[in-house]
């Protein structure tokens, strides 16, 4: 008999990487025999409802695309892992660390090199009855002008909550810095020191054990910030990359995340790391789309298949104590990534994937290559262009990705 597990898709407004998913799931028809069971899969699109505390979930694991904004689905998500043992991707308990201000201050402490960074109060107070009160009595007056230059120009004001480069402007001068400043509104800044005349923008996503490393070039159109570029970084910095993406989820739990680091000689800087729904587009990575959805069945897959089970403490201390210890920078980096690894179970999900999804690699080829891809990516391409430049980019994602299956031979 066996088991069959359901796979659960939380989804929003996304398309496309969630059919291709679906497509690879369904042409790999997977039927693993490991630990003694037989195991099969499927997968479902997640409607949200009312909920009783007690009932029991159909789903072995989720994939939340959604709870970092809509409360409904993060509760449900808190019940499944608390109560029925759900697997989710992500930690549904660590969103205050997406906001970005406790996911500096944690990997600060563990000593990696982050640009200075402060958090400054809101241009404008919070609407709360209690509020003048409380800042008449507590609230001790600032310069804003001299915070920036203790800090130093040019520096970066961002949300310390924000995403999508929403808010973020950099400054070079004190009258920037106040104009944006007061257009801040009730939004929460940091200032944040910049990393001048760094060599290259890296964008890392990892899933689950599989970290892929990407040139980005934040400052390009939206279809073009992602270059296919294989040998951008020195074996050093590429190992460092990885090793802080895999720290930083490894730290909180977090499976499915993307994480920018600036690399400037042989220094890398975290500047970006806490992001509850990373980019998987096909619009934005294209290349990479095939390897993002073919790493995310794989890593679902194994989750399932040997009953992984989620950990929702954080275990701070073990970090910490690397992390306040007199180790050099590269020992600690080291003891990062074991500590990461050792999370990942890195070692045994390789040899699963040796085992059971061999044929995966050649199932994803074989699928990019089909109609039933090229469906999708036209559908994609022509729901995200406005019609004129429809026959623009139709063929210029078509050359892309045809490039990445020529690639794979």
């Amino acid at each position: 008999m066996g088991t069959t597990h359901l796979l659960g898709l939380l989804l929003g407004t996304e398309e496309d990487w969630s059919g291709a998913f679906e497509a690879l799931l369904r042409r790999a028809d997977l039927d693993i025999s490991d630990g003694g069971d037989r195991h099969r899969f499927a997968s479902e699109r997640i409607t949200i409802e009312p909920f009783n505390l007690r009932a029991q979930p159909r789903y072995a694991l989720v994939i939340d695309r959604l709870a970092h904004w809509y409360f409904v689905p993060r509760e449900w998500l808190k019940k499944i892992a608390l109560m029925d043992d759900v697997y989710l991707l992500n930690n549904p308990f660590t969103f205050q660390s997406m906001e970005k201000h406790a996911a500096y201050c944690a990997m600060m402490r563990l000593g990696l090199k982050v640009p200075d960074t402060w958090l400054i109060p809101h241009k404008e107070p919070p609407e709360n009855e209690r509020f003048p009160y409380t800042a008449a009595r507590y609230n001790r007056p600032f310069d804003l002008e001299e915070i920036a230059a203790t800090i130093g120009y040019p520096l970066y004001m961002k949300p310390f909550d924000g995403g999508a480069w929403v808010g973020v402007s950099r400054i070079d001068r004190s009258e920037t810095l106040r104009q944006r400043y007061n257009e801040s509104g009730q939004r929460l800044m940091h200032l944040q020191a910049e990393v001048e005349n760094f060599d290259v923008f890296v964008r890392t996503l990892s899933i689950g054990a599989e970290t892929m490393v990407m040139h980005f070039e934040p400052g390009r159109p939206l279809h073009d910030r992602y270059a296919v570029d294989h040998d951008f970084l020195s074996p050093a910095a590429g190992t460092e990359v990885v090793t802080i993406g895999r720290t930083v989820n490894a730290f909180f739990r977090w499976e499915f995340n993307s994480c920018e680091t600036l690399v400037r000689g042989d220094d890398v800087h975290p500047i970006d790391y806490a992001n509850a729904c990373p980019d998987i587009s096909l619009i934005s990575l294209h290349y990479y789309f095939p390897w993002a959805i073919s790493a995310l069945l794989r890593w679902s897959v194994f989750c399932a298949a040997t009953a992984r089970r989620m950990r929702v403490d954080l275990d701070l201390r073990r970090w910490f104590e690397i992390g306040d210890s007199e180790r050099s920078y590269g020992e600690k980096l080291a003891e990062y990534r074991r500590l990461s690894d050792d999370y990942f179970s890195v070692d045994a999900y390789a040899e699963f994937c040796e085992r059971h999804l061999g044929h995966v690699h050649e199932v994803v080829v074989d699928y990019v290559r089909s109609p039933e891809f090229d469906r999708l990516l036209v559908d994609t391409v022509t729901g995200a262009f406005p019609p004129h430049e429809h026959e623009r980019f139709v063929p210029h994602y078509r050359g892309l990705l045809a490039a990445w299956a020529d690639d794979q031979r």
